[in-house]
């Protein structure tokens, strides 16, 4: 039984930082790609960030770039968004994912492996 599980979402005001985490268990990661999405009411599901399974490659949507990082530890199975100067728009429920394949790859295969999701909330 794979499992991918979120935490650490919640309500910020505008400007401030959240850190999103994302365990994963019941199967061996080894050589997959794990990255972020999100999905705002009435939207679809959009790519956020990915990163390799060795961690040395990094992709990233334009609309959070240089505001996201994306970062993984291996020995955890865990990877982690760290999201700062948060804005409205970046209100959302935010799903972790798997893939064998490259960041890059993630923002445009669906992923193979999905979390339930963590919401995000944004105040203005």
């Amino acid at each position: 039984q794979v499992q991918l599980v979120e935490s650490g979402g919640g309500l910020v005001q505008a400007g401030g930082s959240l850190r999103l985490s994302c365990a994963a268990s019941g199967r061996t990661f080894t050589g997959y790609a794990m990255g972020w999405f999100r999905q705002a009411p009435g939207k679809e599901r959009e790519f956020v960030a990915a990163i390799s399974w060795l961690g040395r490659s990094t992709y990233y949507a334009d609309s959070v770039k240089g505001r996201f990082t994306i970062s993984r530890d291996n020995a955890k199975n865990t990877v982690y968004l760290q999201m700062n100067r948060l804005k409205p728009e970046d209100t959302a429920v935010y799903y972790c994912a798997a893939d064998r394949s490259t960041a890059q790859g993630m923002s445009i295969n669906r992923p193979d492996y999905w979390g339930q999701g963590t919401q995000v909330t944004v105040s203005s």
